[in-house]
């Protein structure tokens, strides 16, 4: 199988990955606290890929140690509140509605880069922005106005906009000097060991009042799959999209992320699929597309099927 195709394969399947944390984390948090969950996926995820990233984190170990503080902020932006935010949301709202507010991240992305790097937004990203916040507005609301209007918000809805909000956050940080200099790996490393370690104070806390560490295999079978698939699966699949297909083709993945997490939430989970969750989707993931699709692309492919026909 040449590279290329099994690139294309793993398009298929890594929005799976990207979406089993929402729907495998709505189950584990069940029978495991979210700060203990936290950090046993980004820990022994760290863990694990830790020898291939070793050389990378070593050649840059000084710098490591000089901007500690940039890699603190950045480990409790992505892993900490984030990463533990998501798992408290899924204790108080459903995977679906938190993986359609989750797809509006790109949106925030801008907006922020916006806010703090004087990042220009075009009209078509304007555009997007206010379609996508009308339906993560309309998925917060379930769909009933008077919901808006009485501010009576669902805190798990709410928390996944914290969320998301944080992880964009993590992504403008992750584009810092420091750690474009480190491998993929070596960042994914140093980032979840930081974020694993910030949960240890709040992990001993639960496990002083629920006694919530994992004992059943059901339990453990979570955990690997937040580790396996959430965490390394999704990593180490998109950024071989990245290196065969190049960026711009890889991140058209991220985009089959919610439906593939609404389909295993209704299949796995028994969850329903109201119309306020398609409206919601059509708006969210139309906002997404108008702001982040790369028309470079299709521009790139005009001109490849225009010298095929010549």
């Amino acid at each position: 199988m040449s590279p290329k195709l099994f690139a294309y394969l793993l398009m298929a399947v890594c929005p799976i990955f990207f979406a089993s944390n929402i729907v495998v984390g709505a189950a584990a948090v069940r029978s495991i606290e979210p700060f203990t969950l936290t950090f046993l996926r980004w820990g022994l995820a760290s863990l694990l890929v830790l020898p291939f990233a070793w050389s990378s984190l070593y050649a840059n170990r000084k710098r490591l140690l000089a901007e500690w503080k940039l890699i603190l902020i950045t480990a409790f932006m992505g892993m900490g509140f984030s990463g533990s935010g998501v798992y408290f949301a899924l204790k108080h709202t459903s995977a679906t509605n938190g993986t359609l507010i989750y797809s509006a991240c790109p949106i925030i992305i801008i907006l922020l880069e916006w806010i703090f790097r004087g990042r220009k937004i075009s009209g078509r990203e304007a555009v997007g922005i206010v379609l996508g916040f009308a339906g993560v507005l309309l998925i917060v609301c379930k769909g009933h106005l008077e919901t808006l209007l009485a501010i009576r918000f669902s805190s798990g809805d709410l928390l996944f906009v914290a969320a998301a909000t944080t992880w964009g956050v993590y992504t403008v940080l992750s584009k810092k000097a420091l750690f474009q200099s480190l491998s993929t790996i070596g960042m994914f490393t140093i980032v979840g060991l930081v974020g694993a370690a910030i949960q240890i104070p709040f992990v001993i806390w639960e496990n002083i009042v629920y006694d919530t560490l994992p004992t059943q295999m059901e339990q453990w079978l979570s955990v690997g799959g937040l580790v396996f698939s959430a965490s390394i699966g999704a990593l180490l699949a998109y950024q071989y999209m990245i290196r065969v297909l190049g960026p711009a083709t890889a991140g058209l993945a991220l985009y089959l992320m919610p439906p593939f997490g609404i389909f295993m939430a209704v299949m796995f989970l028994g969850e329903d699929f109201q119309l306020f969750h398609l409206v919601g989707f059509v708006l969210v993931m139309g906002g997404v597309l108008l702001a982040t699709f790369p028309l470079s692309l299709l521009r790139r492919q005009r001109v490849a099927t225009a010298i095929a026909q010549d």
